[in-house]
């Protein structure tokens, strides 16, 4: 990685523990708290928004779209007492290349407010079918799995924005494509919700954690059959 100068972030918050040591030093079920709360995001988004519409007629702007849709929605589900916020399109400043290059951007990250440059990433895909996982496979393999994403994490979430096909077969490709085991989350037992374990490979010279567990959630944006007689206007 070329060399860079320091960052206001880096100035201001030196240390930088694993966002998940963190959250477990708080007790209870943190991280379950905070994954709860993205699936509660996507409840309000199916009553407020999918549920009204037909999405297949949806043409521009889809991944971005939603994900600014679920990011309020995931905000409104806080008690605004948790030890972060969440935040749509943040920068990670600790990986970019040089102080002149375009840091990478999460869709969507829960930011510590005690640490501001400890971040709890999510990455969202479009999956137009249940066989359209590259894009989605490329996240992981190419940004996760070589700590330009999530440096200071443990943990971080890919959602998928499924529009047609089934779950278990999109989660039966992303396991061969990643390739990697996927697992049943026993707290979302009833939901789209998988997990897999990593080993990721860690700059020489950096302390990133390298163990990884990714939270797998696929996201149904399916046709609403009270909307699909609707015609929208042409624009």
């Amino acid at each position: 990685m070329a060399k860079r100068g320091r960052t206001i972030p880096e100035l201001r918050w030196r240390d930088t523990p694993d966002f998940v040591a963190v959250a477990n030093s708080w007790g209870g079920d943190a991280m379950t708290n905070l994954v709860g709360l993205i699936w509660q995001g996507y409840d309000l988004l199916q009553k407020d928004v999918l549920s009204e519409i037909d999405c297949n007629q949806a043409e521009a702007q889809l991944e971005r779209s939603i994900t600014q849709l679920l990011e309020r929605r995931i905000r409104k589900s806080m008690t605004g007492y948790e030890p972060y916020d969440v935040q749509h399109e943040v920068y990670e400043l600790e990986t970019m290349y040089s102080a002149q290059a375009q840091p990478p951007q999460y869709d969507i990250a829960f930011v510590l407010t005690a640490n501001e440059r400890i971040i709890f990433p999510l990455e969202a895909k479009v999956l137009r079918s249940d066989k359209a996982v590259a894009p989605y496979c490329q996240d992981i393999q190419n940004e996760f799995m070589t700590c330009r994403y999530a440096p200071f994490s443990s943990a971080g979430g890919m959602l998928g924005y499924l529009f047609s096909g089934q779950s278990s077969q999109a989660f039966k490709n992303i396991a061969n494509t990643v390739p990697c085991t996927l697992s049943h989350h026993s707290d979302f037992s009833n939901r789209d919700h998988k997990t897999s374990e990593h080993q990721r490979q860690v700059p020489v010279g950096k302390n990133y954690p390298s163990d990884f567990c990714f939270h797998h959630l696929i996201f149904q944006i399916y046709r609403n059959v009270n909307s699909a007689n609707q015609a929208l206007p042409d624009i």
